[in-house]
């Protein structure tokens, strides 16, 4: 009989895998990201961070323009403000927002007081003209009076010489005593005196008269002085618009009592606007009046210039007021926003690279990019824009920066890009 071959037959049974393989597995793995790592390393990179993160730039050459941007609001360049000139109640004859024109009545002082004074003194300058109207009778008076007497005496004067004439042509004939020729030489003489006293004191009284009329003609001429001054104040009650435009507000209700100089209201020019900026106060010492000024109001731009800078320092900022041509500007309001460019100084071909958060690290270090490494050197930064900086030292033009912020290089001397 022949045998089968089953008992030939050997079952053989799979070895299971040990955990000895896995660690030896893990074990190369690790190895090779080591190996990886290292090879990277020799490419001089000891960190790496997305290049998509990051913002590169490239240093040229041209002009820089340094500016400041502030934010501000139009007001009014001439917006005077209206005051009383004596004390009353105020009848206002405008209203708020309503548009005046120049010397147009917008209130109206009611004092009582004022009326009665300039009465009182209208009534003086009428006493006064009567007094020197009487003084002028007077003196003309007494001016006919001593005429009179000097004229007496030049007629006893004209008597005594005739006298004495016919005196001395009688002594000659013996017609008369010596004692009767001298009488008439004393009466000539004593005549004489009288006439020339007479004279002297006719000028001595026109002086007098004539000073006193004068003196009386100053008094009225000082009186009227006064009642004239009385009705310029008077008339300034009637409180007249200064300038074409429209009134901002109302300081006092209508028909209030207010005291001398007391704040009525305030125009708008309407005609003249200024924009007025906050500038930070770091900036103070750089801004000159007549510095160039781009505004930005809505849609619109236009070019203006500094015409006057604040002394004092508020809120650490400094306001600055901007002149600017409004012809063409449409639609400007008072107190409307804008914002404003302040051209400080520009500078002709520099070295310069985009504005970024990299000059946070002090302006003294930067990364430059070659190819996929980044890697750090000294650079010493200039002058500075609201879009620029100058590079001063350590890039030359066609260099590629990282601009953005250096937290996450940790200082590194180089950087992979991936």
């Amino acid at each position: 009989m022949i045998k089968d071959t089953a008992k030939q037959d050997v079952i053989v049974t799979s070895a299971k895998k040990t955990p000895k393989t896995w660690l030896l597995g893990a074990l190369v793995l690790v190895l090779v990201s080591a190996s990886v790592y290292a090879l990277i390393g020799r490419g001089d990179g000891s960190h790496s961070v997305d290049r998509a993160l990051v913002q590169i730039a490239t240093v040229e050459r041209g002009e820089l323009l340094r500016d400041i941007v502030a934010n501000g609001t139009i007001v009014a360049a001439n917006a005077p403000q209206l005051y009383s000139p004596e004390r009353g109640h105020v009848n206002l004859q405008v209203k708020a927002g309503e548009e005046v024109v120049k010397g147009q009545v917008v209130a109206v002082v009611d004092s009582p007081t004022l009326a009665n004074e300039l009465q009182q003194q209208q009534a003086e300058l009428a006493r006064l003209k009567g007094d020197l109207a009487r003084q002028e009778l007077n003196t003309r008076r007494q001016t006919l009076t001593l005429t009179k007497q000097a004229d007496l005496a030049q007629l006893d004067l004209v008597a005594a010489k005739r006298a004495n004439r016919r005196a001395n042509i009688s002594i000659q004939d013996h017609l008369i005593s010596q004692i009767d020729l001298e009488q008439s030489e004393d009466a000539l003489a004593k005549a004489r005196l009288t006439h020339q006293h007479a004279v002297q004191e006719v000028a001595l009284a026109k002086d007098t008269l004539a000073f006193e009329l004068q003196s009386a003609r100053d008094t009225l001429a000082r009186q009227k002085l006064v009642v004239s001054e009385l009705q310029r104040k008077l008339a300034t009650l009637s409180i007249r618009a200064s300038v074409d435009g429209m009134v901002g507000s109302l300081l006092i209700k209508d028909r209030a009592l207010v005291a001398a100089n007391d704040v009525l209201m305030t125009l708008v020019d309407l005609t003249a606007y200024e924009a007025q900026i906050k500038v930070a106060e770091n900036y103070a010492s750089e801004l000159t009046p007549g510095m160039a000024v781009e505004l930005k109001m809505g849609s619109q731009r236009v070019m203006g210039e500094l015409s006057a800078i604040s002394p004092e320092v508020t809120e650490r900022q400094v306001t600055a007021r901007v002149r600017f041509e409004h012809a063409e500007i449409t639609g400007i309001r008072q107190n409307q926003q804008l914002s404003a460019r302040v051209f400080l100084e520009q500078k002709h071909q520099v070295l310069k690279v985009r504005r970024g958060s990299f000059i946070q690290a002090g302006g003294y270090v930067a990364y430059r990019v070659d190819g996929d490494i980044a890697r750090r050197i000294d650079i010493r930064i200039g002058a500075t824009s609201m879009r620029e900086v100058e590079m001063l030292s350590g890039v030359k033009p066609g260099d590629q920066l990282i601009i953005s912020h250096y937290d996450s290089f940790e200082q590194s001397p180089s950087v992979v890009l991936r």
